[in-house]
């Protein structure tokens, strides 16, 4: 039996999946969260075999949440859902300990294969994504790759959550660093990215298809 957690901020979605996987006789939903920091409770407990955090919520990111329980609990596959389509963005997550990621406009029958390769041991990215992949390696190798590919993974936090009308302080909170190091994310954002106001960076992140 592979035991499940689902971490989502919409109520809708949790039932959904909770109610999609109850079909699956070799899944149990043993647990459920609202927020990234429900999920390090969750992860801390030790009795989930594969964790499926949201990256957009809106208390506790699933990108900070991610990096909370990779660090404790490196061995916990985690299988990202998400809106975003950007490769930079799944590669940054991947990057950063995450075991899948998937977009939430996938096929359901998709997220039970995923799961199961989770369960296994391995990794899962879907098609789309790994041929995005190596379209975005073609860019690099032409030069041609979008401004956000050149940030950090911090930066990339900092730009999404500033992108979607974040202020610096509900950020700063957010991540657990001050206000100041979060201004000088910002700052270098904007250098790297050629933009010098909040609303640049929402329709730049707009523009890009990296918030909806």
């Amino acid at each position: 039996m592979i035991r499940l957690a689902i971490v989502d901020d919409h109520a809708l979605v949790r039932a959904g999946l909770r109610q999609y996987f109850s079909e699956q006789a070799d899944f149990e939903v043993v647990a459920e969260a609202a927020d990234g920091r429900a999920a390090l409770d969750i992860a801390r407990h030790g009795e989930v075999d594969v964790l499926l955090l949201d990256i957009a919520m809106p208390v506790h990111g699933g990108v900070d949440a991610l990096a909370a329980i990779h660090a404790r609990m490196p061995g916990l596959p985690v299988l990202m859902l998400s809106g975003f389509s950007d490769t930079h963005y799944a590669t940054a997550l991947l990057r950063q300990g995450a075991s899948g990621y998937l977009s939430k406009d996938c096929e359901p029958e998709e997220i039970v294969r995923a799961i199961r390769v989770l369960a296994r041991g391995r990794k899962y990215i879907s098609a789309g994504v790994a041929e995005r992949l190596a379209e975005g390696l073609a860019e690099d190798a032409v030069g041609d790759a979008p401004l956000h590919s050149r940030l950090s993974e911090r930066e990339l936090q900092v730009f999404l959550r500033l992108a979607r009308g974040e202020t610096v302080g509900h950020v700063a909170q957010g991540m657990c660093l001050s206000a100041k190091t979060i201004s000088t994310y910002r700052s270098r954002v904007m250098e790297k990215l050629n933009l010098t106001s909040n609303s640049e960076l929402t329709y730049y992140a707009l523009k890009q298809d990296l918030i909806r």
